[in-house]
């Protein structure tokens, strides 16, 4: 029988989670009070519940949640604090691999360069990998409102970085009517300088975009991908070159590019063979853990204990790290899965 705590206990990886997301409300108290930033409360169980999004009109409007955690995440001393806590929170949900997105360049408001931004995450991840036993990874982001320049740089910033912690660049942001092709120049730079590169694509935008970032922006991997069964062609294309897609059951029903959970098009795609593996998009903006994610498979889409464990290896195995470590990474998941 399946149980929350079950699906707790399982191993998991986390490949689409955003650092800028997932700040604990007593933390957002403290660094609050520290910068001298305002926040609607400072009782933290109320601040929990402000941050969770649940009447979105849009992805813009979702996004809107974002300008109560970026002020707090402009010092290097809050943005190790958050990453390091952000390791110990995933070691209590079960997880043994975390990819962490944000953008360097969202710290930069009060002077810090955005190499700082990224060294001070990269720290804090280090020491909770030490502490908590989570092997850990960064994933930088442009946004999509950013002129084509700014990409180009945090790209640039990504490729030096990239034996460093930096395992992948990215382009989130509002996508609607933002094209991934825009910032075709970054992608170049990082696609060169042999990073990985996952796209956010077909979760506010149609199939299309998810075919640019494919066919024209090198993405390994995509993020959301929800539209993608609007285009039967390349979901098959999809299927055939074993692109991961990286899901979002909930942040997907808030920015209302799905009606309900029970509605949303991952039951097709695991049934159609791809790769699939569940993400949270992010904790508090979302209120989930990646086990609630899975216990929302299995209770509203019928994800079967077989087929959740073939979500979770297929996240390890799609993994952005060095063939060698991702094997023996997966091969021990895949013994610990069978004994539990």
């Amino acid at each position: 029988m399946l149980t929350r705590e079950l699906l707790r206990r399982l191993p998991k990886a986390e490949l689409h989670v955003h650092l800028d997301s997932a700040l604990r409300p007593a933390t957002m108290v403290e660094l609050a009070r520290e910068a001298g930033f305002a926040l609607p409360t400072t009782d933290p169980d109320a601040l929990r519940e402000f941050m969770l999004v649940r009447n979105a009109a849009s992805l813009e409007d979702y996004l809107k949640r974002f300008e109560y955690t970026i002020p707090l995440l402009q010092t290097p001393e809050a943005i190790e604090r958050v990453a390091y806590e952000m390791v110990e929170d995933a070691a209590r949900d079960g997880l043994r691999y975390l990819e962490v997105r944000y953008c360097p360049r969202l710290s930069t408001r009060g002077g810090l360069a955005m190499e700082a931004a990224l060294e001070a995450e990269l720290r804090g991840l280090a020491r909770g990998e030490n502490d908590f036993g989570v092997v850990t990874r960064v994933i930088n982001c442009s946004l999509r409102h950013y002129a084509p320049e700014v990409s180009v740089a945090i790209a640039r910033l990504s490729v030096t970085y990239r034996d460093q912690g930096v395992v992948a660049f990215d382009l989130a942001g509002g996508e609607a009517g933002r094209p991934p092709g825009v910032h075709q120049a970054a992608f170049d730079i990082a696609a060169d300088g042999n990073l990985a590169i996952t796209i956010h694509a077909g979760e506010a935008a149609g199939a299309p975009s998810i075919a640019e970032a494919l066919h024209h922006c090198h993405a390994d991997r995509i993020g959301h991908g929800t539209r993608l069964y609007e285009d039967p062609g390349l979901r098959d294309y999809v299927r055939d070159h074993r692109i991961p897609i990286e899901i979002n059951i909930t942040s997907n029903v808030q920015t209302r590019a799905v009606r309900r959970a029970a509605d949303h098009p991952v039951r097709g795609y695991l049934d159609a063979g791809l790769v699939v593996t569940l993400c949270t998009d992010g904790w508090l903006m979302n209120g989930v853990t990646l086990s609630d994610e899975y216990w929302l498979a299995h209770t509203e889409l019928g994800f079967t204990r077989a087929e959740i464990d073939r979500c979770i290896l297929d996240g390890f195995a799609s993994a952005f790290l060095p063939w060698p470590e991702r094997h023996a990474m997966l091969t021990r998941v895949a013994e610990e899965l069978a004994a539990l």
